[in-house]
């Protein structure tokens, strides 16, 4: 796996609740992308390297969300979807100033982008997205990621993914060489997204912060983004790109582009991290939507 390189600006933004770390690629002046990561919990270093594909066309610029990444604190505060949105609309503000922005969210990204544009809808607010790109984001409605925490389970405890596990931990990996341990031992932690779970070993490794996932997703409640007065109220141009192995039903994401009158580009092949398992094929179904959507 290539190294990540080094941010061409960083910095933490003053204009948030609480300072939230952020960074920029790409050439200052090309179009703008802003990248929302998943979660919640984690940070925006596993995007990287791969998603900097896109900065060899535009500026792209990343947070660390709140509770997550260079952006925890010790603040023991819930952490709920309305500060998220919150913490959204102040970053666009302050780093994106001037136009709409133009949101690529994957994962918990995708869902905080809509859970934003909704929002901004309904208060009018110049904030409304651009154009949504959304690449296998996070369940649409309680029941979706009901179905998708029993398949992930189901993936997770299967003989292939348990058996490597039991090698792992019977081997004298971590006495040997602690920190190949821990990647082994992070790359099965995460083998259930992937099509193929050998491919896990392509992703860089992150830690999610679990008193902020679950405070962010029990404010949801039983949530419903397919309902009336929800995604149909968003009018932004938008894409919805979903790998048909992810453990994420693809119904969910064919009920988000129907809500929001959207293209929907599956992949094959591909399980939850198509930047990982199928780069051309997601890169190109962006480059397209954005090349038809100026």
């Amino acid at each position: 796996m290539p190294p990540v390189p080094p941010p061409g600006e960083s910095g933490f933004t003053s204009g948030t609740a609480a300072p939230l770390y952020w960074v920029r690629y790409g050439e200052r002046g090309a179009p703008p992308l802003l990248v929302l990561h998943g979660g919640p919990g984690a940070d925006h270093r596993y995007l990287l390297p791969q998603m900097l594909e896109l900065a060899s066309d535009h500026e792209l610029v990343f947070y660390d969300q709140r509770g997550g990444g260079r952006s925890a604190s010790d603040d023991r505060s819930p952490i709920g979807w309305r500060d998220h949105v919150a913490d959204l609309d102040a970053v666009v503000a302050e780093l994106l100033p001037g136009s709409p922005p133009t949101i690529v969210g994957y994962s918990w990204g995708g869902l905080l982008a809509m859970l934003a544009a909704i929002e901004a809808a309904a208060r009018r607010a110049a904030s409304v997205p651009r154009r949504l790109v959304l690449i296998d984001p996070a369940p649409v409605t309680r029941g979706f990621r009901s179905s998708f925490e029993a398949e992930f389970a189901r993936r997770q405890s299967s003989d292939a993914i348990a058996g490597a596990r039991a090698r792992l931990a019977e081997s004298d990996l971590r006495e040997r060489d602690p920190e190949a341990y821990q990647h082994r031992a992070f790359e099965l932690s995460v083998a259930g997204y992937f099509a193929d779970p050998a491919r896990a070993r392509d992703l860089t490794p992150f830690r999610v912060v679990g008193r902020v996932q679950q405070s962010v997703w029990a404010s949801l409640g039983d949530y419903d983004l397919t309902a009336r007065g929800q995604l149909d109220t968003v009018h932004s141009p938008a894409v919805v790109i979903h790998g048909r192995q992810d453990p994420i039903p693809l119904e969910s994401s064919e009920a988000a582009a129907r809500g929001l009158g959207a293209e929907l580009v599956p992949i094959d092949d591909c399980g939850h991290v198509p930047y990982v398992e199928q780069p051309a094929a997601l890169f190109g179904a962006i480059r397209r939507f954005l090349a038809a959507n100026e």
